[in-house]
């Protein structure tokens, strides 16, 4: 994701900031939960093949790369359906190769996140919605990722767009626009429409972009995108931060995060993943699951030296 990327991150501050006062008015407002919370970790694709031989069995092959990865995450961020209204035929085969457990995010495509109306002139919308909903129970929380153009003048277009959305189906917002965060109201207003329609606010952790991390919560459900930078330290100490805000949501109510680790080219978001999900299971009790990954064989390894 070149979104809020950085060549130099040793000036930026990554603690997380305050939260929004109205989240404890929010989350008191959840039925309080006497399970363990569902968190659902995941990358942003499968096609991988950097990953054979450690996310993946050795020798793989790429059409097996969903079946495996289903194994080793219990999400992914759709980002094909940003492209292209997945048909038929291939939501049944993602449906059929994944994990019961497993849960899609898709994207909403651009021909409707980036039209000037949201879609609301044809009928790509009910299109799209039609063909998703086919994933049934493995179909998680979609994901509108708005334009950066997308200012606070455009949420009656917005409120259009919620209004004709499925109720059926989870839905998650990220706002780019730096007017969203420039100001207390405006980040108010923003969030009392998404209350209103019961959808999640995306927060998006990423070096160059410090106001996207506004930790609104306006659903019971939460989306976090994590840009990390190589693995460095600096991706470790944030992780541990998230844990520890993660874990005080869920006391209070959270009943679902769905967490995308980014880093650069995506080859080490596993990695990230799978530090995120032994941090968690470490500190409290959840439901999750993470990568585990393959030896790489004693042939590949002394052809590395």
């Amino acid at each position: 994701m070149k979104f809020g990327k950085l060549p130099d991150i040793s000036y930026v501050t990554f603690s997380l900031p305050s939260e929004p006062e109205e989240n404890m008015t929010t989350l008191s407002s959840f039925p309080k939960q006497y399970k363990p919370p569902k968190i659902y970790i995941g990358c942003t694709g499968w096609s991988m093949k950097e990953w054979v031989g450690k996310v993946y069995p050795p020798k793989t092959p790429a059409k097996d790369y969903l079946k495996h990865y289903a194994k080793q995450f219990n999400t992914i961020e759709l980002n094909t359906t940003h492209y292209r209204i997945p048909s038929e035929a291939n939501i049944k085969k993602w449906k059929n190769e994944s994990t019961a457990d497993f849960r899609f995010c898709p994207k909403i495509p651009q021909v409707i996140s980036h039209s000037s109306d949201l879609g609301g002139k044809n009928d790509k919308l009910d299109n799209f919605c039609k063909n998703i909903l086919l994933l049934e129970e493995k179909l998680g929380c979609c994901f509108l990722q708005l334009p950066p153009y997308f200012g606070i003048d455009r949420l009656a277009i917005l409120e259009h767009f919620l209004s004709r959305f499925p109720k059926k189906i989870q839905l998650a917002i990220e706002f780019r626009h730096e007017s969203i965060f420039s100001s207390k109201k405006n980040q108010k207003e923003v969030a009392d429409l998404l209350k209103k329609y019961n959808i999640a606010w995306v927060i998006t952790d990423v070096a160059g972009r410090r106001d996207v991390l506004h930790l609104h919560l306006t659903t019971d459900i939460a989306m976090i995108r994590f840009v990390g930078n190589d693995l460095h330290p600096t991706d470790y100490q944030r992780i541990n931060e998230w844990v520890q805000k993660l874990k005080s949501w869920s006391i209070l109510g959270l009943s679902e995060i769905y967490f995308f680790a980014h880093e650069p080219d995506n080859i080490l978001a596993p990695d990230l993943s799978l530090y995120l999900t032994e941090e968690l299971n470490r500190h409290f009790k959840v439901i999750t699951r993470g990568p585990k990954f393959y030896e790489i064989d004693d042939e590949k390894q002394m052809s590395l030296f």
